[in-house]
C-alpha cells in the first residue's frame, strides 16, 4: 500500500500545487477588482461629486419636509371646504301640481332645497286666477316643526332626499 502511495504522490503534489496557483491567481484578480471598486466609491463620495451628492440629499430632505407641510395644509383646507359645502344646498326636489280642478295645468309647485343633513327650506307657490302666492318654510333634519306641510311639500322633500344628482346652487 505504501508502494501505491509513493506512485501517486508526485501526481497528488502536482494537483495540489495547481490548485494553489489557481487559488492565488483568483485572489489577485479579486483583490484588484475590490481595489478598483473601493477607489470608485471613494471618488464618488469624496471631492466635488461627494459634495454634490450631499447637497442633493440635503435638498431632497428639505423638499420632502416642505411637501409634508404642504400636504397637511391642503388636507386641512379640504376639511374646511368639505364642512362649508356640507352646509350648502346639495339636494333639490321639485313637485308641480294643480291645487284647483277648474284651472288648467300644473301652475303651482313646491321646491325643497336641502343640505347634506336634510336641512334647508321649502318654497311653495300657489297659482290662482287672481295671482300667485309664495310660501316658505324652514326644514330641519327633513322635518318642518313650525308649520304643517301639504302633501306636495312632503313629496318635494322626499324627492330631494332621494335625488341621485347633487345640485350646487
Amino acid at each position: 500500500m505504501s508502494n501505491n502511495f509513493q506512485l501517486i504522490m508526485p501526481y497528488l503534489l502536482s494537483g495540489i500545487l495547481v490548485l494553489i496557483l489557481i487559488s492565488f491567481t483568483l485572489n489577485i484578480i479579486l483583490f484588484l477588482k475590490l481595489k478598483k471598486i473601493n477607489q470608485s466609491a471613494q471618488n464618488f463620495f469624496s471631492g466635488k461629486n461627494g459634495k454634490d451628492l450631499e447637497e442633493v440629499l440635503s435638498s431632497q430632505y428639505k423638499l420632502i419636509l416642505k411637501n409634508e407641510k404642504d400636504i397637511k395644509e391642503l388636507f386641512d383646507g379640504y376639511e374646511k371646504i368639505f364642512n362649508i359645502a356640507a352646509k350648502g344646498i346639495q339636494k333639490v326636489g321639485v313637485v308641480r301640481y294643480n291645487p284647483f280642478k277648474d284651472m288648467g295645468g300644473n301652475q303651482s309647485f313646491s321646491i325643497a332645497m336641502l343640505d347634506r343633513d336634510n336641512s334647508g327650506l321649502i318654497i311653495s307657490t300657489l297659482a290662482t286666477r287672481d295671482g300667485v302666492r309664495v310660501f316658505s318654510k324652514s326644514i330641519i333634519n327633513g322635518e318642518c316643526n313650525d308649520f304643517p306641510l301639504i302633501e306636495e311639500e312632503k313629496r318635494a322633500i322626499k324627492v330631494a332626499k332621494t335625488s341621485k344628482k347633487i345640485a350646487t346652487v
